[in-house]
């Protein structure tokens, strides 16, 4: 009888976590090889991407939410795209607004005191076919292939926490005689509904 009344419980405690573990299965992620591996630090080499940017200006903590709203806007349906219309009865000719599926990650810059944050867009798309942004404030960028030494942790999306491990990627860049290329991104591959602990974040800085 135990074990009836236990049950119950294990379902009610796994079942979230199940949820949550499969927010970002079948999503479409950024292609790289490892070049090296040195426990939860990388180096790898990026394949060229496509991306949808925005700028904010705002503080660390709020500058992803911010600029989410405008990116997911995009991606949701607030870009245009030219449609032909069969013909039937009546005549109606108009333009529609298409769906970009969600990838991962969603990367956060610093620039000039700002944040960039950019949405990764599905490889299917060129710059020639991708719906171009309602909203001018959102534009469309291709990133060439790229060297990137990367630091994976879970956990919360603090400032503090990332700045640690900014500071041991940085200590491992230093020791492999790379040298930076870009400013660091904030790495963040699911969404906030998911549990801190298993979150998959990144550090990244393009190296050469």
């Amino acid at each position: 009888m135990k074990n009836d009344k236990l049950y119950p419980l294990i379902i009610v405690l796994i079942f979230p976590v199940l949820i949550c573990s499969c927010a970002t299965m079948g999503i479409e992620k950024a292609k790289y090889t490892v070049l090296e591996k040195k426990g939860s630090l990388e180096l790898r080499q990026y394949e060229p991407q496509m991306i949808a940017e925005t700028t904010v200006d705002a503080d660390f903590d709020q500058a992803g939410n911010m600029a989410f709203n405008r990116l997911y806007n995009y991606i949701s349906g607030r870009n245009i795209t030219q449609e032909s219309i069969r013909m039937t009865a009546p005549v109606n000719q108009t333009a529609s607004a298409e769906k970009i599926p969600m990838t991962a990650p969603v990367n956060q810059q610093q620039t000039q005191g700002k944040y960039v944050v950019s949405f990764l867009m599905p490889a299917k798309y060129s710059l020639e076919t991708i719906p171009q942004p309602l909203d001018p404030s959102v534009q469309i960028r291709q990133v060439p292939a790229r060297k990137i030494a990367a630091i994976r942790y879970s956990g919360t999306w603090s400032q503090k926490r990332y700045e640690q491990k900014k500071t041991i990627l940085e200590s491992f860049i230093q020791e492999k005689g790379l040298n930076p290329t870009d400013q660091p991104i904030f790495a963040r591959y699911d969404p906030p509904f998911q549990l801190w602990f298993l979150r998959r974040n990144e550090v990244l800085i393009p190296v050469d």
